[in-house]
């Protein structure tokens, strides 16, 4: 998907809301278990549910990886599903790849080609540990997306990404200032954790029209007035993600219904967020 295309389908949808299908089998509704592929039909009914209000879908890979081949079957099913609304989500591939080049271009043939193989997602994150030469390789598909790790929510984010150089410059900060150069607006993005909000102002001087994945809205407890504060563009430039508090909003029969009342509650918020900002 284009950036013109994400932008568009943004204002149409009046929200910038990513729903994480971190399913979990153990968490799935009982009345679901004795079904062929569980993980499938819960992904299917949240999908039906929350479409109204999300414009993307972010799988996170380890709920499906862990599961083995029958994991990797519900996942390609749940991709086969959503590309049937190709024009109305963005979709990610929360894999966290890093690697030396000749085997991130495997993951990316993996996650991103429009092959029989490849699970053509519009989007993959990527660790940015090992430099330049292992990013490019997913940087080289058309009309598809790198999100770069660059400010993360959780506790040891602080062992390295916060850690001064020599010349003052925080870790990511410096990630961000050299990352940017490899790619651009049109197929580069960052994760920011929505529990770093404040540090959005300084974030938007380095890469003032990239857009953001912002993980942590929800049960993180991330404020998403504080992350459209410090990190709306005109353009929104943002992808809010919730997983938990809208996949398991409820764990029984009307688990599809509770996620769309709670998709639909993070919509409206954003809906007058973007009226606040100006950007609709």
């Amino acid at each position: 998907m284009r950036r013109t295309e994400l932008i568009s389908l943004i204002r149409k949808k009046k929200s910038f809301l990513c729903v994480g299908l971190d399913t979990d089998r153990e968490k799935i509704p009982v009345h679901l278990r004795s079904l062929a592929d569980p993980v499938f039909e819960f992904n299917k009914q949240i999908i039906d549910a929350t479409l109204p209000f999300t414009v993307a879908y972010k799988p996170n890979l380890a709920f499906y990886e862990s599961e083995g081949v029958n994991g990797w079957k519900s996942l390609e099913k749940t991709m086969d599903y959503l590309h049937q609304f190709r024009d109305s989500v963005f979709t990610i591939a929360d894999a966290k790849r890093g690697d030396i080049g000749n085997t991130s271009e495997r993951y990316a043939r993996a996650f991103l080609a429009k092959t029989p193989e490849g699970l053509d997602f519009d989007a993959i994150t990527v660790a940015p540990y090992m430099g330049k030469d292992s990013v490019k390789p997913f940087l080289k598909f058309t009309d598809k997306w790198v999100i770069l790790l660059a400010l993360t929510s959780n506790e040891g984010a602080c062992d390295f990404q916060t850690q001064p150089l020599q010349n003052g410059t925080l870790l990511y900060q410096h990630v961000l200032s050299t990352s940017k150069e490899w790619g651009n607006t049109d197929n580069l993005m960052f994760v920011v954790g929505a529990t770093k909000a404040v540090m959005l102002e300084g974030i938007r001087e380095i890469v003032p029209d990239h857009f953001l994945l912002v993980p942590g809205v929800g049960a993180q407890g991330g404020s998403l007035k504080e992350v459209t504060k410090y990190g709306m563009t005109k353009d929104c430039g943002l992808l809010v993600n919730s997983s938990r508090a809208i996949i398991y909003a409820s764990t029984q029969e009307d688990f599809a219904e509770k996620a769309a009342d709670a998709a639909r509650e993070i919509q409206v918020e954003m809906e007058k967020e973007f009226l606040q900002h100006a950007v609709i």
